[in-house]
């Protein structure tokens, strides 16, 4: 059940907080330029290290979105970034998903997470129907759960019922986005991408132990 208040009180703290812009863009652009590096995953380690991971996910994706103005791709980059998964153009592929296309459809926070889940947990198999049933299972689990945790899943019902009360629409126009940032919407929004970039990384790990 989601908690409103805590909720409301941690898009406060979000709508205040320092953003340290050099050093995030520094880190952005250095992955830009190098790629994602490649990881070799140590189970036992990143299960012992599981609440570490997890705010630390948390954080990059709140960092990631603030930067990008992009809840998918920050969503993705911190996972990918997190897990060593995918490329740089997978980001660039996620350019037009926040809200779907800014239409106030599914929160990049969720689509973001699935591209993730499909680089983990697929397989380079196209005839493997076992690893993409497993997925979608995998998917419609952390939905249920982002559902459980924020009370909806739609950017527009995220916006009116958890982040300012009203549906801001920052895709519907120019004036719109501009009215969407004076709000500090950016900095407030990143609540979503923050949250379900953890639970995400909270599946992969789960799966590992």
């Amino acid at each position: 059940m989601a908690d409103y208040g805590a909720l409301k009180a941690r898009v406060q703290e979000l709508s205040e907080r320092a953003w340290d812009v050099q050093a995030i863009e520094a880190r952005i652009k250095k992955l830009s330029k190098e790629g994602i590096p490649r990881k070799r995953l140590n189970r036992d380690e990143v299960v012992a290290n599981k609440e570490q991971i997890l705010r630390r996910v948390q954080q990059r994706a709140e960092e990631y979105n603030f930067i990008t103005k992009n809840c998918a791709q920050g969503t993705a980059l911190a996972l990918l970034e997190e897990f060593g998964l995918g490329t740089m153009e997978i980001i660039k592929a996620l350019t037009p998903f926040p809200g779907i296309g800014g239409t106030g459809q599914m929160c990049g926070g969720i689509t973001g997470s699935l591209i993730t889940f499909g680089l983990y947990f697929g397989s380079d198999d196209r005839l493997d129907l076992e690893a993409t049933g497993s997925t979608i299972n995998t998917a419609q689990k952390f939905m249920a759960r982002f559902q459980d945790e924020l009370g909806y899943q739609l950017c527009s019902d995220l916006q009116e019922h958890v982040i300012f009360g009203r549906d801001m629409a920052p895709g519907a126009s120019q004036q719109n986005m501009e009215a969407f940032a004076k709000a500090k919407g950016f900095e407030k929004c990143s609540l979503i991408p923050g949250i379900g970039a953890r639970l995400a990384a909270g599946f992969i790990i789960e799966s590992m132990a």
